[in-house]
């Protein structure tokens, strides 16, 4: 056991005093030293019952002989962050829970690990720690939120945002606005759509880290408990048997993750994580090869905000599994990856049946014929920006207005509730990005003001930011290069003609190349941002939104 190292032998006499001190048994000390290694804490709603789900997993772990011991990894609830300089570091997390989880777990020579996340961040942070670690490790997160009821409908925490523009539009009163904050939010648990927790924690299991029903057993669910028992016995088992997460995330294990991506249509920021996370494994993953699997997967899931169905809809109809047993019938995933139930997905799908047909489409009738996101190229990025297409308005498919340009995401806000963006306008918020912002925030503010305006079918929105995965419409973020290191969103000038042509995967200035380079030369760097603590370090180190946002190691070759 590599934990002996901090056990056993005459050297260890000291560390044994202090795990005698932490009240730790002989017969403990025999055994596999394993990390729970649970983000619970209380600001975020989706993390308020990890108490619950770690003493489970302890439970699980103990009862198949190992020794558990938990320590936190740190989490930002992006709703709360959102709209204000908190949002700055909700992206920047992700690296620091991989690295503070790395260096737990090799300061404390733990055998294996659970890994207990739950919302944005701390889901592919934790899977970025797994890869690099490789010890061997199960994932079980704390699962998704119930679906709220407001005016007799179901709705979800992208509705209350949206009701902040239907104010402002006078299309809802104080009373109105107020049911939503009563009621869009009713238990805990990641928000109840397609956001982004719910989508790295349904790519948990589509990419083999976590047991069936990680991504969508809701949070309240006693079933939740269950999984996190069997998560801490399964992990002793992929112990004994030596099965680590290099063993099971690898080139194609990933591409699995990206085709059940597109099935599900889920959010645009599984386009910095999925590349982050194969970086870790040593694997390039640009994220215009988002495009090859969209072009060959059916979209089968219109969860919120693309359409009218919830978590605990897709779980109840069969939930990741069921998906993915649709997708085999197309032979679209690899059949032999290795999982962490200590099988093949082949053998982990085959018994899965969709229960619901309208919540998980057949192969046969699927939403569309293409995946959920689309990767555009042209002119404004040359790097690519990313669109979630299940979730834009067939009328804006294809788009043609003139550009609003702001230079942060503020100045954008106060202009859209001040009602100085009006249809076919093409919002343009730039110096948002990894570099530039710094920390890449969220749009949820404006794209959910747009849509609560009545805008949603007539209003663009770019940015070298990103969106949350509760945004909705044409809204194409990540643009790459971004605007601080002088990416051609920079060059956009307010009245310039932009055209969007999702089907044909591409954005572009209507300007000439002669006007462009013209612009290019007399473009100056801004100053930064923010010039001390940890934003300006990562400013200093991150790398572009097209490649996962991760960070370059000193001395270390970059992936081409």
């Amino acid at each position: 056991m590599r934990s002996d190292n901090a056990k056993k032998g005459l050297q260890q006499a000291p560390h044994r005093s202090l795990w005698n001190a932490l009240g730790v048994t002989k017969e403990e000390l025999d055994k596999p030293l394993v990390a729970v290694v649970s983000s619970w804490n209380e600001i975020v709603p989706g993390h308020m019952n990890l108490d619950k789900i770690a003493e489970a997993v302890k439970l699980g772990v103990a009862e198949a002989g190992g020794f558990p011991v938990i320590f936190p990894a740190i989490a930002v609830c992006d709703g709360i962050a959102m709209g204000h300089t908190g949002m700055k570091y909700s992206l920047v997390t992700r690296d620091l829970i991989a690295d503070s989880t790395e260096a737990m777990i090799m300061a404390h020579q733990f055998d294996a690990m659970v890994c207990i996340p739950n919302c944005d961040k701390n889901v592919p942070g934790l899977l970025m720690a797994a890869a690099r670690l490789n010890i061997p490790t199960v994932f079980v997160s704390g699962g998704p939120m119930l679906p709220g009821h407001v005016g007799g409908k179901r709705t979800s925490l992208s509705s209350i945002f949206e009701a902040v523009g239907k104010y402002e539009a006078g299309t809802i009163d104080d009373a109105g606005l107020e049911e939503f904050e009563e009621y869009g939010c009713p238990t805990c648990g990641s928000c109840s759509g397609m956001y982004t927790a719910n989508s790295m924690n349904c790519l948990t299991e589509a990419i083999g880290m976590g047991l069936r029903g990680n991504g969508t057993i809701p949070a309240v669910y006693s079933a939740r408990i269950r999984l996190a028992k069997h998560a801490g016995n399964q992990v002793m088992e992929l112990y004994r048997k030596n099965i680590r997460p290099r063993d099971i995330i690898t080139e194609a294990s990933i591409k699995n993750a990206l085709t059940v991506d597109m099935a599900l249509g889920c959010s645009t920021n599984t386009m910095l994580h999925l590349p982050a996370i194969a970086h870790e494994i040593g694997m390039e993953l640009d994220m215009r090869m988002a495009n090859e699997y969209s072009a060959k997967t059916p979209n089968l899931c219109h969860l919120a905000p693309a359409g009218p169905t919830y978590m605990d809809e897709l779980n109840e109809a069969g939930g990741v599994y069921a998906v993915m047993n649709e997708l085999s019938k197309k032979n679209l995933l690899d059949l032999s990856c290795m999982t962490a139930t200590g099988k093949t997905v082949g053998e982990n799908i085959k018994n899965a049946v969709d229960m619901n047909p309208e919540v998980i489409r057949p192969v046969t009738n699927p939403y569309s014929e293409s995946g959920g996101l689309a990767v555009l190229s042209g002119n404004i990025a040359p790097e690519g920006g990313v669109v979630k297409q299940s979730a834009v308005a067939p009328e804006m498919l294809v788009h043609e207005g003139p550009a609003r340009v702001f230079d942060s995401e503020d100045d954008a806000i106060k202009a859209i509730l001040g009602k100085e963006i009006h249809e076919g306008d093409v919002v343009v918020i730039r110096y948002e990005g990894p570099k530039g912002g710094p920390g890449m925030r969220e749009m949820l503010n404006p794209t959910s003001a747009i849509a609560g305006m009545g805008l949603g079918s007539s209003v663009a929105l770019i940015t070298d930011g990103r969106f949350s995965g509760a945004s909705r419409g044409a809204s194409i973020g990540h643009i790459s290069p971004e605007a601080a290191v002088g990416g051609p969103i920079a060059l956009i000038e307010e009245g310039d003609q932009i055209k969007i042509d999702i089907p044909a995967k591409s954005i572009n200035l209507l300007v000439s190349d002669e006007t462009l380079e013209k612009r290019k030369a007399a473009w100056k760097p801004r100053e930064p941002k923010i010039t001390n603590g940890y934003l300006a370090r990562y400013a200093s180190m991150v790398t572009s939104g097209s490649r996962g946002a991760v960070l370059k190691v000193p001395g270390k070759p970059e992936l081409s």
